[in-house]
């Protein structure tokens, strides 16, 4: 039986990654509907992009749900110096097709705690890919969902990774470390995926051909779009390629074998200077906190690449 996810994004090119391989995989995953949250971009953007991704995967029976389109606390901060003016721009130039659904009526948080609370306790995962305000915001309308999720899967922080968008954090913990803070601070069932792990997947240019030429006709629009992605990283670390980062939540959903982590406390630090956003991890049980995070650490990239080029094919 699949199991019942709810994603909770702001595409930005990983994130679309991980709506397409969801979308691909219906023997593991039934996605419920995809919330949006502002993030790699402004929120209008990311809501646009989700709906063109769906347009191009032939689905117009998934709903769309705007969220936050702010942080808890601070301003905003996106990523158009990574992911172009659109969030979504590509190597050729070329655009995503034209949305085929509007934009659901009811906000992204709603949406949230109303299907946890309809589902049987126990049915629904929740993962996330983009900053936390959503998500915070639920738990805090609704704090009885927080048990009631089977558990929450996250893209975001850094154990033992130096940050990619300040030396100490991750872009994605942030752009709202108040809402992360919270969210890690609940009780709930919490995988973090963070750059420890993602940084280990890099789209190097035999997997990226690889997407292009075994990916069917969507895994072709996902090579052209990963090509701009590629770019941005590639000049900052002198990698072979850019880091996936979010389609390892999904993919990790599909098969578990994919990854390996360790249980862990993790805080958030909110204090305004140098090391806000920072995911303190504690590894060695310094600390006397009980583990509340499972932290991925390590991962196939082969296999992970595999995956995605695979499913990528079987949305034609």
């Amino acid at each position: 039986m699949a199991r019942r996810i709810l994603l909770d994004c702001d595409p930005g090119h990983d994130d679309a990654v991980a709506i397409l391989l969801a979308l691909a995989s219906p023997a593991e995953l039934e996605l419920i509907g995809i919330s949006v949250v502002g993030g790699n971009v402004k929120l209008d953007a990311t809501v646009l992009n989700t709906r063109k991704l769906l347009s191009l995967a032939a689905r117009d029976d998934i709903d769309v749900y705007a969220g936050c389109p702010r942080p808890m606390l601070r301003e905003i901060v996106t990523a158009e110096h990574v992911h172009g003016d659109t969030g979504l721009d590509s190597g050729s130039g070329r655009e995503l097709p034209d949305p085929l659904r509007p934009v659901a009526d009811k906000h992204a948080v709603n949406f949230i705690i109303d299907s946890v609370r309809n589902a049987a306790a126990g049915e629904i995962t929740l993962v996330a890919t983009g900053p936390l305000t959503n998500i915070a915001v639920a738990f805090a309308m609704a704090p009885d969902i927080i048990e009631r999720l089977q558990e929450l899967v996250i893209m975001g922080g850094a154990g033992f990774e130096p940050g990619n968008v300040t030396p100490a954090a991750e872009f994605n913990i942030y752009v709202d470390p108040h809402a992360a803070r919270a969210v890690f601070e609940s009780s709930v069932k919490l995988t973090m995926f963070g750059l420890d792990i993602t940084h280990q997947m890099l789209i190097t240019p035999p997997r990226l051909k690889a997407i292009e030429e075994h990916g069917g006709r969507v895994g072709a629009v996902v090579a052209d779009l990963l090509d701009f992605f590629n770019r941005y990283d590639i000049g900052k670390y002198g990698w072979d390629g850019a880091p996936l980062h979010d389609p390892c939540t999904i993919a990790w959903l599909i098969d578990p074998t994919l990854f390996e982590g360790r249980l862990m406390h993790v805080v958030v630090d909110t204090s305004e200077g140098p090391s806000l956003g920072r995911t303190v991890t504690d590894w060695f049980g310094a600390g006397e906190e009980e583990p509340n995070v499972m932290v991925m650490t390590s991962g196939d990239a082969d296999r992970f690449f595999a995956l995605i080029t695979d499913r990528l094919s079987q949305l034609d």
